[in-house]
């Protein structure tokens, strides 16, 4: 067997930000995962790890069928003696970017350094809330290293990435070791999952919300499609009844029966779905739950027309029966003008002077 005409591709991570790529290799035979292999990278000579061979999933996952370059070699001794070079080099020209961008006061956080084997090019990454111009500052790191100059803005996560060892769970973070992409998390996912929705237990190293709580959801949403709402009028063999809680992973529901019992019932025992729109106070509760108790807007706009302002239910006008009518000088008109005033001391006493 020539296996120096053979061509064979593998997944290689390369560089500080552990991208990951295909890689075309011949004249080696099978490499064994976990190899160290030096690449030729859009970047140039870069140190690579052999994750496995590429095929039609890898691609997939990938989301790209094209080669990132070619394996050179196996990493050999002198490789490793340079990469140890390279790596004292990058915390050199980190800590002296970090002294010129004290100098220049700018407005960025840096993060990282990275260079490419053989100084071909310095990669410098940093986070900034606004955008940087670092063209002086280039210029700066061009004359101090003598060596091609690249900034590279990244995100939060991405920091996480580069910086973060392990997670809660106590296992290396996702994001520096299996996840190729940053998957959008919000607030919903871990509200069906029913976690805790303190900050403080469902953030990341990011301080973002965890990637994990991700990867459940889609099988989540399937069964809840499948599942009555809550909400839903149905009935089983124990009688009718309204669903007020799911179980989504056990495929249970809670349902309220006549007489305010609850029972714990299988998803499958669901004989007919009467009603599957659920109530409007169910949906009060289940959306805003600390809301209960509250006056809701239909109520206090019942009794007003729309687009009328609201009123105070109590009048403001005089409410007793027939009031008197009062002259403008303040006067009473029904009053016997013949019959003398009385005095203020004989409204307050009640009794007549002596």
């Amino acid at each position: 067997m020539d296996t120096h005409a053979e061509d064979l591709s593998y997944i290689v991570r390369y560089g500080v930000t552990r991208i990951l790529g295909e890689f075309t290799a011949r004249g080696f035979g099978a490499l064994p995962r976990g190899s160290y292999v030096i690449v030729r990278s859009e970047r140039g000579h870069e140190w690579g790890t052999v994750l496995s061979t590429a095929t039609e999933q890898t691609r997939t996952y990938l989301g790209t069928t094209e080669s990132h370059g070619r394996i050179i070699r196996i990493a050999t001794p002198e490789d490793e003696v340079e990469r140890d070079r390279a790596l004292l080099f990058e915390k050199q020209a980190f800590a002296g970017c970090l002294d010129l961008i004290r100098e220049r006061n700018m407005q960025m956080q840096l993060i990282d350094a990275e260079q490419v084997i053989g100084g071909e090019r310095l990669i410098f990454y940093y986070v900034s809330e606004q955008r940087v111009d670092f063209r002086d500052l280039v210029k700066g790191l061009a004359k101090l290293f003598h060596v091609r100059i690249e900034m590279r803005q990244i995100g939060i996560r991405d920091e996480a990435k580069l910086l973060a060892d392990y997670g809660d769970c106590g296992q290396p973070v996702c994001c520096s070791t299996f996840l190729r992409e940053m998957p959008p998390v919000s607030m919903k996912m871990a509200k069906m999952q029913k976690a805790t929705l303190d900050p403080s237990k469902i953030s990341g190293r990011c301080g973002r919300l965890k990637c994990c709580l991700r990867y459940e959801y889609d099988t989540y949403e399937e069964h809840r499609k499948e599942m009555p709402p809550i909400g839903a009028t149905v009935v089983t063999k124990q009688g009718t009844g309204r669903v007020i809680g799911q179980e989504l992973l056990a495929q249970k529901l809670v349902i309220q029966y006549e007489g305010q019992r609850q029972v714990m019932t299988d998803a499958k025992d669901v004989l007919t779905v009467v009603n599957t729109k659920p109530s409007k106070s169910s949906e009060l509760t289940q959306e805003n739950p600390a809301d209960e108790g509250l006056p809701q807007e239909g109520a206090i706009q019942a009794n007003s027309s729309p687009g009328s302002p609201l009123r105070d239910p109590k009048p403001r006008h005089d409410s007793r029966p027939n009031p008197r009518p009062r002259n403008p000088n303040g006067s009473d008109p029904t009053r016997d003008r013949s019959e003398p005033p009385r005095e203020n001391g004989d409204e307050r006493s009640g009794t007549n002077p002596a």
